[in-house]
């Protein structure tokens, strides 16, 4: 299996102090790695060329990537010790905007129809810890550490950020970062407010990294400020007219999935790489001004457009966010078949690859559950994660739909037994 490093990307700040929204340390978090493994800033940029590669000689190759993901509460007080509720709101939240069946999808403007699409990428708690035992997926540290954000952090050094990963510093430590998509929440203020939305980090000690030069000094996955996880959170940020609609993390995990900032973290002379993103000669700064064209340059097939406020990568405010596009969701293939191959192939931390097309959606529910497979459906099972049998059913051809209302909020796995011997299984969220 291939192990290749991830393209380093970092994700939106927020200062109040200085006013400024959005705020990203991107340019200055692989300027930092930079200085610790000289190289870094270029293997950057091939990582990100090889993916871009991939995904235009390719294209998608399966109808469906599934991402396992441990969410990491460390709290100092009970307010960041955010309840169950948030976290799988957020993977609800993940999960509909990456395939694009969140509502406002209609707020998109229609020169942007064309090229608005979603990633055929889901995302599930893990079911398995490293240990091989069953887990809902999230873990709790109570921390001394007050929190993770310091002044240093604003003259690019990751130092104390980079705590919450760690055990010994107060955090928690990284599941196997080849078969997880780690999620840390935590408090990153300073003075008592808040500065940094979140940030992703790429996998470290790769092989194809060269003798001496292999990045030991970010850990693998994504932090974020605690008041910004979810769109129920009952903690508010602190921000004047600032919306939570839990898109911090879709913004930062389609950095750990190889995106770039949509202006390119420059001016119109650069872009994100990708072909059907217009140029903008900055990011929004949590607006949402649709007459912006600030580069005036064409998109392949449809002419000048404006500015892509919509896009996940921008800063726009998340009430204007409701799209990737398609040559994002490529890239994104790209890395997922490349950087991060072991994440989605064979991985017993996720769903297993099935000799069977099977799919359960919506995914999570909070009340009814449609089964679809390419086989006979003859027989399904809802087990809960210490293996007892809550619900058994007989099948109704290729797609049977289970009532699951009177679920308690968690984790579930269903068994589909079909016509020809093969049993399937996915495990299903079930949210209130």
């Amino acid at each position: 299996m291939k192990k290749l490093l991830l393209l380093l990307t970092v994700g939106c700040s927020l200062s109040l102090q200085a006013q400024m929204l959005h705020r990203c340390y991107s340019k200055e978090a692989i300027s930092y790695q930079n200085q610790l493994t000289p190289g870094f800033a270029e293997a950057v940029d091939q990582q990100f060329e090889l993916a871009k590669q991939w995904s235009q000689d390719n294209g998608p190759t399966r109808s469906l990537y599934t991402i396992p993901v441990v969410f990491h509460v460390v709290y100092n007080t009970p307010e960041e010790n955010i309840p169950d509720s948030v976290i799988w709101n957020q993977l609800v939240r993940l999960n509909e905007d990456y395939a694009r069946m969140n509502a406002d999808t209609s707020n998109m403007r229609s020169e942007f129809m064309p090229v608005a699409g979603a990633t055929q990428i889901q995302f599930m708690m893990a079911g398995i810890d490293p240990q091989g035992n069953p887990t809902n997926g999230i873990t709790r540290t109570s921390s001394a550490t007050t929190s993770f954000g310091s002044f240093n952090a604003f003259f690019g050094d990751f130092t104390d950020l980079e705590k919450v990963k760690s055990t010994a510093d107060g955090g928690h430590d990284a599941w196997d970062g080849t078969r997880y998509l780690n999620i840390w929440i935590c408090d990153m203020s300073i003075n008592g407010q808040a500065f940094l939305l979140g940030y992703a980090t790429p996998p470290a000690n790769l092989p194809n990294w060269p003798v001496g030069s292999t990045p030991d000094n970010l850990g693998d996955g994504v932090v974020l400020q605690y008041q910004c996880v979810g769109s129920n959170n009952p903690n508010d940020l602190g921000v004047a007219n600032y919306t939570v609609l839990g898109r911090t993390a879709i913004h930062e995990v389609g950095h750990y999935l190889g995106l770039r900032h949509v202006w390119g973290d420059g001016d119109c002379t650069m872009d994100d790489g990708i072909n059907d993103t217009p140029d903008a000669t900055d990011a929004s700064q949590q607006d949402c001004d649709q007459t912006k064209n600030t580069c005036n340059a064409d998109v392949v097939g449809l002419g000048d457009l404006h500015d892509m406020i919509e896009n996940y990568m921008d800063y726009s405010a998340e009430t204007c966010q409701n799209s990737f596009t398609d040559q994002q969701a490529a890239l994104m293939h790209g890395v997922l078949e490349n950087q991060r191959y072991d994440l989605v192939h064979n991985n017993p931390a996720g769903l297993e690859e099935l000799a069977v097309s099977v799919s359960c959606f919506p995914n999570p529910t909070n009340d009814f559950l449609t089964v679809i497979s390419s086989e006979l459906i003859e027989q399904l099972e809802v087990v809960d994660l210490n293996g007892k049998v809550l619900l058994e059913t007989k099948g109704n051809g290729n797609k049977t739909t289970l009532e699951l209302q009177a679920f308690e909020a968690g984790m579930y796995t269903v068994l589909i037994h079909h016509s020809n011997g093969t049993v399937a299984q996915q495990r299903v969220a079930v949210v209130k």
